[in-house]
């Protein structure tokens, strides 16, 4: 098969591929080698390359193909792995340049899954530092820069990972979200990205953000993300919280959508700017569902904005996290991270627990009563496209200077813990990607795939083959 080809193959065609004999995991290894090393330079999408483990696994993967026992669908399909999750072997740095380069012992439980699952490891992607932010740099790697247009920036904090997913630089990218660190990258690099239920994938060390971090894939398809969660989405005795009984999210996809009421919200009910493009993008994306057979009614779920709850769990983490590295040490790292872990100082446990309990709980509460009415609820990802590379937010200034202020759809639904799911509705009129979230009862993954799925299939999305620039930021 010609390498050409292989770069538009998703994980579900490879497995078809490799069980035919058409194709060898070690031909795609290479092939994906190959774009990585031409592409890496002008989008900086990796911390951690290794290609001879690279090309060890595809060894091993094709005489399991050639012996007719793969492991799993996904034995032999390339992985990426964001750089907060261990890797037997690997350094797991977090984006910081003073955290230790020394190689993990031992793999965290979605890698530890993967590699039981016979998956080939690429690399490990790049992040802002300790996930702190929905932007793309670091002070370890730099600016991770976006595909569709290297001048803005690709979102965070699963940067790298939605990089390589738009460029299909392997075909199941794994990353984090707290606040939106999957859904936002998703949405501004035209992929798909799932924040499941929180104790749908396991995770260990427990994220110093607690109850809002999320593990989840980001692919190009939802099908591919789909597999990927047959193989992660399974307890692990190192995380307590992970208690969700595994389910056939592949088996999921191909349902209809009639009968399905949906509430479809502009804006959340919050006073924030959308970008023209997004809510003609959005109100289009939402036409189609209906033309698929739900029934979709204009709806907030009454909420007022979370961010006073989210900033005392969010700013907590951060002081957690930078609890033990020296003063010294800190004046290296991302200020802005800094300057959010003196404020989590400063928070009382009184005040940590009211978030984390009675304040997190009435908007689950909220929601809950939300999803008596609707089964879904579909809002944009983000008011507005990708932005300037390198600003914490738009130069133009109208959601001034906190990047949460950008970031208004993602976190409500960290703090609820429900599945969340961002899919590309379409491009805007500078070319950029815009992207659909879908938000579904606490767990309920497998239907909010399916949705997304059917969306994906009636409103297909053309992905980009390589890097480029040119396309004018909105101001």
């Amino acid at each position: 098969m010609p390498e050409s080809a292989i770069s538009q193959l998703g994980a579900a065609d490879l497995g078809s591929a490799f069980a035919a004999g058409k194709l060898s995991p070690v031909e795609v290894a290479r092939d994906h080698l190959a774009r990585i090393e031409a592409f890496e330079p002008r989008v900086n999408a990796f911390v951690h390359r290794d290609a001879e483990t690279t090309l060890a696994m595809a060894r091993a993967s094709e005489a399991r193909w050639r012996q007719k026992v793969p492991l799993s669908p996904l034995d032999g399909v390339p992985v990426t792995i964001k750089d907060n999750l261990a890797v037997a072997g690997w350094p797991n740095r977090r984006g910081s340049a003073v955290s230790s380069a020394t190689p993990e012992a031992r793999d965290c439980p979605v890698a530890d899954k993967l590699r039981a699952a016979g998956a080939v490891f690429l690399g490990k992607t790049t992040m802002p530092e300790y996930g702190w932010k929905g932007c793309a740099d670091s002070p370890l790697t730099g600016m991770t820069r976006n595909p569709w247009d290297l001048s803005t920036s690709p979102g965070g904090s699963s940067s790298g990972a939605a990089v390589c997913a738009a460029l299909n630089l392997g075909c199941v990218h794994l990353g984090t979200d707290g606040a939106g660190s999957i859904r936002i990258p998703a949405a501004f690099t035209g992929v798909f990205g799932i924040k499941p239920s929180f104790g749908r994938v396991p995770a260990y060390p427990i994220s110093t953000m607690g109850a809002l971090a999320h593990l989840g894939p980001l692919t190009r398809t939802v099908r591919d993300s789909a597999l990927a969660l047959d193989v992660i989405a399974r307890p692990d005795p190192r995380d307590m919280m992970a208690n969700l009984p595994p389910e056939n999210f592949a088996e999921g996809l191909g349902r209809s959508l009639m009968g399905l009421r949906i509430g479809f919200s502009a804006k959340l009910g919050f006073e924030v700017e959308v970008d023209p493009d997004i809510a003609r993008l959005t109100r289009e994306a939402v036409d189609v569902l209906a033309s698929l057979g739900a029934a979709v009614e204009e709806a907030d779920p009454g909420f007022a904005d979370p961010i006073a709850p989210l900033m005392v769990l969010w700013a907590s983490g951060a002081a957690l996290a930078l609890a033990s590295i020296p003063k010294a040490d800190q004046a290296r790292m991302d200020p802005g991270l800094v300057a959010i872990a003196r404020m989590g100082e400063g928070i009382s446990s009184a005040a940590y627990l009211e978030a984390l309990l009675y304040q997190r709980n009435a908007l689950a509460m909220r929601m809950n009563a939300f999803h008596d009415r609707f089964d879904l609820l579909v809002t944009p990802t983000l008011p507005l496209p990708a932005f300037e590379a390198g600003c914490l937010s738009p130069q133009h200034g109208r959601y001034g200077t906190d990047w949460t202020r950008w970031t208004p759809f993602t976190y409500p639904f960290n703090l609820t813990q429900q599945p969340a799911a961002s899919v590309p509705s379409g491009l805007t009129r500078g070319g950029l990607p815009a992207g659909l979230q879908i938000v579904g009862r606490y767990g309920a993954d497998r239907l909010v795939m399916a949705v997304a799925e059917a969306f994906e299939k009636a409103r297909p999305f053309a992905p980009i083959s390589a890097p480029k620039s040119g396309v004018k930021v909105a101001g």
